[in-house]
């Protein structure tokens, strides 16, 4: 397998980044323009004075460059060492399609039991991709 499919996943992920970084700021900017906040809230970074539909997206946004900064890693070692399998880009693109159904929960009816099951098996797929590539190294 070409391993530069692996990237296409994680560039996926990365776009959809930049969009949810693009929403946050439309929200902020709407709140501001809307006099429902002042934009010395955001100052360093949020106060409890932020609309909870401006601090959800902001919220999301963080969530979305904490683990899967794992995710980034283990697709850049499995892009570099050769090794991706039809295995491991299923777990990748399985991991992309479920942090993008933790986005869709958690920007729209936010309902807590729905958004873990979405965000633990999406650490299922990160968690089997690492042992996937610790058997393919070996």
């Amino acid at each position: 397998m070409d391993p530069t499919l692996m990237l296409f996943p994680m560039l996926a992920l990365i776009g959809w980044t930049f969009v949810i970084l693009l929403l946050m700021g439309q929200r902020r900017i709407d709140a501001v323009q809307g006099k429902r906040v002042h934009a010395r809230e955001f100052a360093l970074g949020e106060s409890a004075a932020v609309p909870a539909d401006v601090t959800i997206v902001n919220r999301h946004y963080m969530n979305l460059l904490e683990i899967p900064l794992l995710f980034y890693a283990v697709s850049i070692v499995f892009y570099v060492t050769g090794r991706a399998d039809a295995i491991a880009l299923a777990l990748a693109w399985g991991y992309v399609a479920l942090r993008l159904v933790h986005s869709a929960v958690h920007l729209t009816y936010n309902r807590v039991f729905h958004r873990l099951l979405a965000f633990a098996f999406s650490n299922f797929a990160l968690f089997g991709l690492w042992g996937w590539l610790l058997y393919r190294l070996a």
